[in-house]
């Protein structure tokens, strides 16, 4: 079966410039460097990793919202990566996006039924009757009132606000919808709600969705497969349920034990990166999670791993992938690297000195 959408080998940089305008180059951004994945139809890929990891970045590359560097975008089978002017318009009504924030992203000098006909109205579908008919029922789609049509976006909660979002991103019959941390400014209970809503318009639709976000609870609800990205890089790469139960990179554990949980002693410590994000202006040489990593080798200083197979649709870039403990075991500081054990037992001296304090 052909992918609706493929990746191979994308890139984007950013010159930064030392002045506004006759500056010249003092530096280059790797916001994405050099990533490869495939999106099926009526799938859900998950883009993950802390923030400046390069996910919204990667989101507009694939939107044609921002050209890349290097690489091959694929829609539908049709390569995309260089198309302009007209082909490109056509293009728009395929692919849509829900952004982060549904407050600014609605124009508050436009009502809901203005927002919903806009895009109707640039990609020619249908006559005023049709568009307004089109409103309505895509209002009923998402769970809110045709009386709404005449409200402007204050008038609104932040979950009913994200509604017209995903209502405005369906309006021209998209096959992928990229949600760009589509739940990340509402409130928990709120959050349950349009997640739920997208899956069930997925499923009465067809859509596929690309779907950013740093909230693992989120993801392990409503992915099939997840991509983990650090640095620009996708350092793992698996179905979703594998991705949980057996995670093989180190950073996608970072990530994992910072998922809450009732009980923070129930399974062991956590496995926390030492020291900040370097920056993608400057990526260390060698694994760019070296410096964070608490199983970090000689070899991971000087030679970037690539992405190999794991098991069926499993890749990991990672040296000791095969080495690693299973996932959830209590790490001892002599399982691993020197200056790891010294990050760990540090860690674990300030974890009893608060449990002392507490007591």
């Amino acid at each position: 079966m052909t992918a609706l959408l493929e990746v191979e080998n994308l890139t984007r940089h950013f010159n930064v410039r030392s002045g506004l305008v006759f500056g010249k180059t003092i530096g280059v951004v790797r916001a994405v460097d050099g990533i490869s994945f495939s999106l099926n139809r009526r799938e859900t890929l998950a883009l993950v990793g802390e923030s400046g990891c390069g996910k919204s970045t990667t989101a507009r590359l694939v939107l044609r919202l921002i050209d890349p560097t290097e690489g091959t975008l694929r829609f539908e089978g049709v390569d995309v990566t260089d198309m302009r002017g007209e082909p490109l318009r056509r293009l728009r009504r395929r692919m849509q996006i829900v952004f982060q924030d549904p407050f600014a992203s609605l124009n508050p000098r436009m009502t809901v039924g203005e927002i919903l006909e806009e895009p109707l109205v640039v990609h020619g579908i249908g006559d005023r009757i049709a568009r307004r008919a089109r409103v309505n029922q895509l209002l009923g789609l998402v769970g809110l009132a045709s009386y709404h049509v005449q409200r402007y976006p204050h008038e609104f909660s932040g979950g009913q606000r994200q509604r017209i979002g995903i209502a405005r991103a369906l309006a021209v019959e998209p096959a992928l919808v990229v949600c760009d941390e589509p739940v990340s400014a509402l409130d928990v209970s709120i959050q349950a709600q349009v997640v739920n809503l997208l899956k069930d318009l997925q499923a009465r639709l067809g859509l596929s969705y690309l779907f950013i976000a740093h909230d693992l609870a989120v993801v392990k609800h409503m992915a099939d497969r997840v991509a983990v990205m650090y640095l620009g890089q996708i350092v793992e790469l698996a179905p979703k349920d594998v991705l949980f139960s057996e995670p093989r990179h180190p950073y996608t554990r970072t990530l994992m034990t910072a998922i809450p949980r009732p009980d923070p002693h129930r399974h062991g410590a956590r496995q926390l990166p030492g020291g900040d994000v370097p920056s993608p202006m400057n990526p260390p040489s060698g694994c760019r999670f070296h410096t964070r990593c608490p199983f970090v080798i000689d070899r991971c200083h000087t030679e970037m791993p690539s992405l190999r197979q794991w098991s069926e649709g499993h890749v990991t870039a990672c040296h000791r992938a095969d080495d690693l403990p299973p996932a959830g075991e209590v790490i001892e500081p002599g399982h691993v690297a020197p200056i790891a054990a010294k990050r760990l037992a540090l860690y674990a001296k300030r974890r009893a000195e608060v449990s002392i304090a507490a007591g």
